[in-house]
This record gives C-alpha cells, structure tokens and sequence, in this order.
C-alpha cells in the first residue's frame, strides 16, 4: 500500500515536479545500474588470480597479473569519479545551477551593453562559462587518472607542463569549434519557422562532415605530430592491399602518440576518392619509443641471430617489446579496411543522422511546453539552448540508454565482420597474433563478466575473436 500511495501522490503533483523527479530518478537508477555491473567485473579482476587454461597458450602469468592489476585501478578510479559526477549532477539541479548560470551569464553580458534581447550572446557566454566549469572540476580527475594510475602502469609519456599545456589548448580548440557553430544553430533554430527541425538537422549534418574532412588535417595536427610513412616495405604492401580492395588511398601517415601516451591504435579518414590512413607510433614495433630505450639501455644494436646478448637483455626485449611486426600492422588494417569494404562506416553515420533528425523532431514537438522550463527553474522565459539541454540531456536521457546499448550490440557484429573480411584477405594468422599483442601491449584483461561485457564492449572479448580466427588459421 505505501508505494502505491506514494506513487498516487507523485502523479497529484504539478507536471514540472514530476518530470523533474522522473529525470532525478532515472539519473539515479542508471548510475546504480552502472555501478552494479562495474562491480560484477571488478569481481572477476579480484578472483581471477591465475591465467585460466584456455588462455595459457596465448598470455604469460606476469603479463596477466599486470593488466589485472590496472584493470583493478582503473575500476576503483571509475567507481569514485563515477560518484562524484552524479553527486555533482544531483546537487546542479537541486540547487538551482543551470538557472543561475544563465543569470550570471545575462549580468556579464549586461556589463558588455547587451539586454535580455540578446539571447543568442548569453546563450554563448553560458556555454563558455558551462565548458569551462566542467574542465575545471575534471582537471584533477584528469590529473589523477593520467600521473597517477596511467604512470604506475607504465602509459603516462606526458610532463606536467605538457600536460596542461594540452589541456589550455583543447579548451580553446573547443570553444572555437563549440561556439560559432552553436550561435549558427541557435540562429536557424530561431528564424527556421515551423520546418527549423530540418534545417537544423541539415546543418548539423554539414557541420559533422566537415569536421570529419578536416579534423587530421587542421586539428589533430595542433596536438600530435603527423609524419609520411617514409618509403620501404610496410608502405608498399599496405598500397597494394588498398589497391586489391579498391581502397582510393591517398596517404599514409604514422602520429607520434607515444608522447602522451603507450597505448596504440590505427584510423582512416576522409570522403570519397581522397582516403588516408594514420598509424599511431606505438602500434609499429621499428617506430616504439619503448624498443629504441631498450636497445638504449642495451648499449647495442640487437643482433640479428641474438648471440652476444646478455640474458638480462633478452628477458627485457621479450618482456618488453611493443608494437607489431609488419605482416601483423597490416593484418590489423585489413581489418580496418573491412569497415570500409563493408559500408559499416556508411551505415554508422546513417543511423546518427536518422537519430539526429529523430530528435531534432521531437525537439520541435516539446520546445513549446512550458513545464519542461519550470521543472528546472525557468519560470519567466523559455531561451532556445536551455531547451536544446533540458530536452536532449535530461528528457531523451531513456531513450539515449537503449540506443547506446544497441549500438554496442551492433558495434560487435560489425567487429566479427571486419574480422572476418581479414580472414579473406589471408591475414587470419597474423591478426590472431596482432591482437594478442595488442592486448598486451594496453594490458587488456582478457577476462570478462558476461552481463558487463554487453553492456559496455564494443568489441567482442579477445577469447572470443580469437576463436573465430582460431578456426580460420586451422582450415
């Protein structure tokens, strides 16, 4: 009887404080959901302590007790940042926040000589001042996370000067970004009449094209140093599988991500005929930072037959040794390449698009209700880009769950295909390695609870993909 009586009372209160305590409660929910399954993993980080059998082919006991070990730090850091945020999210709109940013947003821009009338200035001061809490209260989690959990483990490749030096600059990258594009939506959104969902989406659209063209040409290289592949083998063979799939490759270039970091990756870019392909330092075994110190420290050139090298050497280059070998990179870009070859790149921005314009509509149909504003502390105006917050962060908060979730599922079988599309290119043994190498090299724990693992991968778990390419390498 008493939670029926309290959820009679709940539907008697005005609509704003039942939606605002709909959006409190499924805040919370998900964050204890959240916390549910991070606590299943973390279970199997704590109890298995020891390589399981079908992986003792494939991953040596220290290494094993290495990524159990940073998976565990990484899972206590998620936990508490995790807390904090909700708590800090909870007490924003408890106390009123968002309202009393835009307040302090209309006295600044009232100091410059602009009214009320000036709704798009203010909205733009209330994002400057919005993005520039956040990194301020996330500044020391970053800290943390990189110069803490990230260094004991062996990751961290950035100064403390580099560090921020970085961070300034990606705030000021932001905002030069965030806010010329946001005052031309809010603009459409205002003059767009009753079809401005369209044209806002339209917009949008253009906008995420955009960046996607120019992001490794102008913005990523304000931060990392990109270089051409120089002239040898790798390159060679990496044009000729482009070329064996009809790939319209342009350039290859190889980014210097061990300054900040050990952990290693590979991405293509651009439209159409004008396609290139990045390769993170870490991933190519001759270009790691990490080899060069050890043949340092070594005081030599590695021989070739290994004879000469001191035992001690020969553990350390084995232990030790990141990246992959060539046959390995580029079994690694054939898959890649499969995303390609198989429209799953084309399919992904089809379905943002599709969700884009689905909320843009929607947008539209609730922008009106006045109750929406009330609930979260706007009682005598309705400004366009509190709406765009309220109705895209808070009230579509369901819906973004079971969407996220979907793509995850879809995300994995797009993975199997890739590597699938490898396996017929040849490659299936050299992937099989290439992964369990790279798992290595980012200290993956190659062991998951099966509810966390659906939830949240958006890779199948190593076992997994190294089954079906297991089957592959013995046919």
């Amino acid at each position: 009887m008493g939670v029926w009586a309290s959820l009679d009372a709940m539907w008697e209160m005005p609509a704003e404080k039942r939606i605002f305590g709909a959006v409190l409660l499924f805040s919370w929910t998900v964050y204890l959901w959240e916390t549910f399954l991070a606590q299943r993993q973390r279970r199997i980080y704590k109890t298995t302590t020891h390589v399981p059998l079908e992986l003792g082919q494939i991953m040596d006991s220290e290494t094993f007790e290495k990524s159990r070990l940073y998976q565990l730090d990484k899972s206590t850091f998620s936990f508490w940042s995790g807390l904090y945020s909700e708590i800090e999210g909870t007490l924003i709109l408890l106390f009123g926040g968002i309202p009393y940013l835009w307040r302090l947003s209309g006295r600044f821009c009232g100091y410059a000589g602009f009214g009320p009338e000036y709704e798009i200035t203010q909205s733009l001061v209330f994002l400057l001042l919005a993005t520039l809490f956040s990194a301020l209260t996330g500044l020391p989690w970053s800290l943390y996370n990189t110069f803490v959990i990230e260094e004991r483990h062996g990751f961290n490749q950035q100064t403390l000067g580099f560090f921020m030096k970085d961070a300034i600059k990606k705030f000021i990258v932001t905002q030069c970004i965030l806010l010329p594009v946001s005052s031309l939506l809010l603009y459409i959104i205002k003059i767009g009449g009753d079809y401005f969902f369209i044209y806002a989406w339209l917009f949008t659209l253009v906008v995420s094209l955009v960046l996607v063209t120019i992001y490794a040409d102008y913005i990523a290289p304000l931060f990392d140093k990109f270089t051409p592949l120089p002239e040898g083998k790798l390159k060679q063979e990496i044009e000729v599988m482009a070329k064996s799939i009809d790939f319209p490759l342009t350039k290859v270039y190889v980014v210097e991500g061990s300054k900040r970091s050990s952990h290693s990756n590979a991405y293509f870019y651009g439209f159409f005929k004008n396609k290139r392909i990045v390769l993170f330092d870490t991933l190519l075994e001759e270009y790691s930072v990490l080899n060069k110190d050890i043949q340092e420290e070594s005081g030599m050139e590695p021989r070739n037959d290994g004879e000469g090298d001191s035992e001690e050497i020969k553990a350390k280059v084995k232990n030790k040794k990141q990246g992959c070998k060539n046959e390995e990179v580029l079994a690694v870009l054939g898959h890649e390449l499969g995303h390609w070859k198989l429209g799953h790149t084309v399919k992904n921005i089809i379905i943002s698009q599709m969700n884009s314009f689905l909320c843009f509509f929607l947008f539209a149909v609730l922008i009106g209700r006045k109750e929406l504003f009330v609930a979260f502390g706007f009682y005598d105006s309705q400004p366009t880009l509190i709406g765009l917050l309220i109705i895209f962060q808070f009230i579509f908060s369901p819906y973004n769950e079971v969407l996220s979730f979907c793509l995850t599922v879809l995300s994995r079988r797009f993975e199997f295909q890739a590597d699938a599309f490898a396996k017929k290119l040849g490659k299936a043994k050299d992937l099989y390695s290439a992964l369990i190498k790279l798992n290595k090299d980012n200290l993956g724990f190659p062991v998951s609870d099966w509810l966390f693992s659906m939830w949240h991968y958006s890779h199948p778990p190593l076992l997994e993909r190294l089954q079906a390419l297991k089957n592959s390498k013995q046919d």
